[in-house]
């Protein structure tokens, strides 16, 4: 059964920085399609960054491009994203996804929130101003 769980959201002022950790279990996160997504009140899932450790793809929303870090640890089987230069925009609920094995590494690029199998409860990120 996989279960993921994100951890690391709070409160931080603009500029500031975040790091959010995803805890998988039962999926080995570095052969998956891994992805950061969020969602702000009354707008849709947005994804924010992918990965798909084992072939050394990432991508990132245009965003987010040059703040955001996306990476993957196999020792503690966790995907993280850190996050410089907040601003206020990038204040939301932030979830962790994972593929199941057909969404694969040519797919995980451009693969929506329809395409992912398996998502964690999410954590608060507030930026103010």
């Amino acid at each position: 059964q996989v279960q993921l769980g994100e951890s690391g959201g709070g409160s931080v002022q603009a500029g500031g920085s975040l790091r959010l950790s995803c805890a998988a279990s039962g999926v080995t996160s570095s052969s998956r399609c891994m992805a950061w997504f969020r969602q702000a009140p009354g707008k849709e899932r947005e994804k924010v960054a992918n990965i798909y450790s084992s072939v050394g793809r990432l991508s990132y929303a245009d965003s987010v491009k040059g703040r955001f870090t996306i990476s993957q640890d196999s020792a503690k089987n966790t995907v993280n994203l850190q996050m410089d230069s907040l601003k206020p925009e990038d204040s939301a609920l932030y979830y962790c996804a994972a593929g199941d094995r057909t969404l694969d590494w040519r797919r995980c690029g451009w693969a929506g929130a329809a395409d992912f199998g398996y998502w964690g409860q999410g954590t608060q990120v507030t930026v103010s101003s």
